[in-house]
């Protein structure tokens, strides 16, 4: 069975606002430290940064990058570099991804999310010489976060979405 093809209502600045404010406040969790852990603020910027370039850009990576440096506590710019370059990477394969099913989209994603794990861990190993490579269970964060695209693709596309319902006396 074929998924309806929608077409989709712009998207309301204030939405993005408290999705991007949701996802900060979900890497509040206490569960940072476990393997795994997705970083919601990364997903929320690649899919917006996707979604909708114009509005969510470098500027608001770099801004959520360093409010995300102050709560974790890490070197002051470590994370606003990370998503920094999230965001243009994700900007420059924007229509490129759009093409594809989320599922599909997964398969675009993935790099970025390594990418920037890669980034913090570079710094941290550059700034803190007496660092230890955490081991390759540090990326195991990129594929769950990966995982999660398609769930937040439903989530931040649903209230965009139109009625799938055909009405006579819509314009559209």
């Amino acid at each position: 069975m074929n998924s309806p093809h929608y077409i989709l209502l712009p998207v309301s600045s204030l939405f993005i606002t408290v999705s991007l404010v949701c996802a900060f406040f979900l890497n509040f969790l206490p569960t940072g430290a476990w393997v795994g852990m997705p970083d919601f603020v990364a997903l929320a910027l690649v899919f917006w940064s996707i979604h909708q370039p114009r509005k969510v850009g470098i500027g608001v990576a770099f801004v959520m990058g360093l409010l995300m440096d102050v709560h974790s506590a890490v070197h002051l710019g470590e994370n606003a570099l990370a998503y920094t370059l999230l965001s243009y990477l994700a900007i420059t394969i924007h229509r490129r991804v759009l093409w594809f099913k989320p599922l599909a989209q997964s398969f675009y994603v993935l790099p970025l999310f390594m990418f920037v794990q890669a980034v913090q861990l570079i710094v941290r190993l550059i700034v803190a010489p007496a660092a230890q490579f955490p081991g390759w269970w540090y990326f195991v964060a990129s594929i769950v976060t990966t995982l999660l695209w398609p769930v937040a693709t439903w989530i931040l596309l649903a209230p965009q979405r139109r009625a799938i319902d055909k009405d006579n006396t819509r314009p559209i």
